[in-house]
């Protein structure tokens, strides 16, 4: 059975997903047709249901719950990864208020946190997440958010530091920064919404054990090539809540529902949120 499966070209969905993709692992009745996007595009699409299986913003996921449920494998949940407000040397962080800021996207996490952190800086850019660096430099814009690959880079490319919005997030919650998931349409049985999840966690848990294996698939998608910062980027984003959410993801989650609630941006909390699994 062939399914669309959508993820981004990061260093940290490539390596959890190059196994399965390139069938290193047995995926048994099930063949997976890979999408790689910008995680904008991502959530875009998934507006649209356009993927069976598919890598989403977990702010932009809030709003398209009733047609997709969080699995429990593939995410990118954690503590001290969260997106970076930069500016150039010199600005006034007493300014970002009034300041124009370049956000990878409006339904991304990173936006929301700067929501909930700034609620009165409304004057946002949205643009591709690997342009932010550049339109900062340039004066394009006062500020960016970073995420990715780009939070690594940034203090070589004569950056300052605004606000780390995940330290932010875990202060303000003391829960794990809930950045995206992987969902999956509930339009599927759960049985098979149950053998996806446990081929993705497969597909990581080989990852793991081999991380060599798949290094020129994710090179070859990676925006920065520094194989440093490859390593530093998967070492940061993929942990033991990508392999599975477990009770903390799973509060997390709740808590980013509660105040989405809360803010107004969604009306209802949804359903079963994140797929139960049957006990192996």
């Amino acid at each position: 059975m062939p399914l669309s499966l959508a993820f981004s070209p990061c260093p940290n969905d490539t390596f959890i997903f190059e196994a399965l993709i390139n069938r290193r692992i047995d995926t048994e009745d099930l063949i997976f047709i890979p999408y790689l996007e910008d995680v904008e595009a991502l959530n875009d699409h998934a507006f649209e249901g356009r993927y069976d299986v598919t890598k989403i913003s977990f702010h932009a996921w809030l709003k398209v719950a009733d047609r997709y449920q969080i699995l429990n494998s593939g995410g990118a949940l954690g503590r001290g990864n969260g997106p970076l407000l930069v500016a150039r040397n010199g600005f006034n962080p007493e300014k970002i208020n009034g300041a124009i800021i370049a956000i990878p996207g409006e339904h991304t996490t990173a936006n929301l946190l700067l929501s909930l952190a700034y609620p009165e800086a409304v004057h946002k850019k949205a643009m591709l997440f690997s342009d932010i660096i550049h339109a900062v430099r340039s004066g394009e814009v006062d500020a960016g958010v970073l995420i990715h690959e780009t939070r690594f880079t940034y203090r070589e490319r004569q950056l300052d530091l605004i606000a780390d919005l995940g330290t932010y997030w875990e202060t303000l919650t003391g829960h794990a920064i809930p950045l995206g998931g992987i969902a999956v349409k509930r339009s599927l049985p759960v049985n098979r919404r149950q053998q996806i999840d446990r081929l993705i966690r497969l597909s990581l848990s080989y990852a793991m054990e081999h991380p060599e294996a798949g290094w020129l698939y994710i090179t070859r998608h990676a925006q920065e090539i520094q194989p440093d910062v490859i390593r530093a980027h998967i070492s940061t984003f993929v942990n033991d809540y990508s392999l599975d959410l477990g009770r903390e993801g799973r509060a997390a989650i709740q808590e980013l529902i509660r105040r989405a609630l809360r803010a107004g941006l969604i009306r209802k909390a949804p359903a079963n949120p994140v797929l139960e699994l049957i006990s192996e």
